[in-house]
């Protein structure tokens, strides 16, 4: 057992005997909480300390992404090609300021900006817990920092299963003084690799 203190952000679930919880801490790791204080990781293999490590290639702006979609929230733009991609303000998901489609295609896309800088351990914590509230077996595929035209984002890839489809979520996320931005695709995980190419052309427009 490890003697630290966690920030829990959810409780997951009760134990039918009531002896231990399950719980996420602040960096998506789950855990099992004793009734004596003590805990252990569920998965063996979170125990080990990561480091998520750079990717070196260069990420730029696709030269058909020519329109600017513009955040209103924050000092942002996000180019895109509008013969490929239809966006709107964000209508079913409240905290989204724009919703994206692939038209034509099962591959979508929603950008939710806030004022608010959020450390990127936090940010990736806040990501993991929203996506596990729908999704209880959601876990990180691909973690890593990427340099997108000068700018520092985590790329996150997350596979989970809602009301039995298996998704994923391909996404980048990035925070600093100017605020945070969540910028995320998603489809079904046996379409994901078929549109990879259109994820990482929609995503390297910031």
């Amino acid at each position: 057992m490890k003697n630290i203190t966690l920030l829990l952000l959810y409780l997951l679930a009760f134990n039918i005997s009531k002896a231990q919880q399950k719980a996420v801490t602040e960096t998506g790791e789950q855990v099992i909480l004793f009734e004596n204080g003590s805990w252990e990781y569920e998965n063996k293999e979170d125990s080990i300390e990561k480091e998520t490590p750079t990717n070196t290639k260069v990420f730029k702006t696709d030269e058909e992404s020519t329109f600017l979609l513009k955040s209103s929230k924050l000092d942002f733009g996000f180019y895109l090609d509008p013969t490929l991609w239809s966006f709107s303000k964000a209508i079913d998901n409240a905290a989204a300021e724009y919703e994206l489609e692939l038209k034509g295609e099962d591959l979508y896309g929603m950008i939710i900006c806030e004022k608010l800088e959020i450390p990127i351990e936090s940010l990736k914590a806040i990501a993991i817990q929203n996506g596990r509230d729908a999704a209880p077996d959601l876990k990180v595929v691909t973690e890593e920092y990427r340099i997108v035209n000068g700018i520092k984002v985590l790329h996150l890839q997350m596979n989970g299963t809602l009301q039995g489809i298996k998704f994923s979520y391909y996404g980048y996320y990035y925070s600093g003084s100017d605020g945070s931005v969540q910028f995320i695709t998603y489809t079904s995980q046996a379409l994901l690799d078929s549109y990879k190419e259109d994820c990482e052309k929609i995503l390297n427009v910031s």
